[in-house]
């Protein structure tokens, strides 16, 4: 499984308008190229009468499936572009839809590349980029006497805590990064003299929007 990757938070949508063409982008989060697939033909029913709409994406954790589609635009000016720019910012499990109006003045091929690289660059930025990190969700289980120092600790730490959950102990829920697990782990042994036991309990990603 990978531990961290980048792709965006979710849909997103823009609009440019280069020598009086629209370009309305849409983007979207997809695992599966089956929702690749039905999110770009929702695009092209919804634009039914545009002059193209030009798709691409990028799926599966080694980038897997890899697809452009120029509609009918010169063959590399729109779909490939697209693509390009996931691959430069390094998205993964991201499908893109660039719907063009033509505007009457022709662009050319260089003009076409960058005018769709455009599109979809302001398309991800309105969907927003987010880092998805890997973090283990680790138990600790202690006596109640422990309870404050180790709450306070964590809280002040670069760790996160989930939750603490009271019974006849108390078992504090922490999100440690898959790296830090071991470091944690002896963190919460040193900070409280032995009595607690540390054990991971699952794995969750947690989303951090990229600067």
């Amino acid at each position: 499984m990978r531990n961290n990757y980048f792709t965006v938070k979710g849909y997103g949508e823009s609009e440019i308008i280069i020598s009086k063409s629209r370009f309305i982008t849409y983007v979207e989060r997809v695992e599966t190229e089956e929702d690749a697939l039905l999110f770009i033909d929702k695009i092209k029913k919804l634009h039914a009468n545009a002059t193209h709409n030009c798709s691409c994406y990028m799926i599966g954790e080694h980038d897997q499936i890899q697809k452009a589609n120029d509609d009918g635009e010169p063959s590399g000016t729109a779909g490939v572009p697209m693509l390009e720019v996931l691959k430069k910012q390094g998205l993964k499990d991201t499908v893109v839809v660039v719907t063009r109006y033509f505007g009457g003045i022709k662009l050319g091929g260089g003009g076409l590349i960058r005018a769709y690289g455009k599109a979809t660059t302001e398309g991800i930025a309105a969907a927003q980029v987010v880092e998805r990190k890997l973090h283990y969700i680790m138990k600790v289980a202690v006596d109640y006497v422990w309870l404050g120092k180790l709450e306070n600790e964590i809280r002040s730490s670069h760790f996160t805590l989930r939750d603490i959950q009271y019974a006849e102990g108390v078992e504090i829920y922490v999100f440690v990064l898959k790296e830090n697990e071991e470091e944690f782990i002896k963190w919460m042994t040193e900070l409280s003299n032995g009595q607690s036991v540390t054990t991971r309990e699952d794995a969750q990603f947690i989303e951090f929007i990229r600067e």
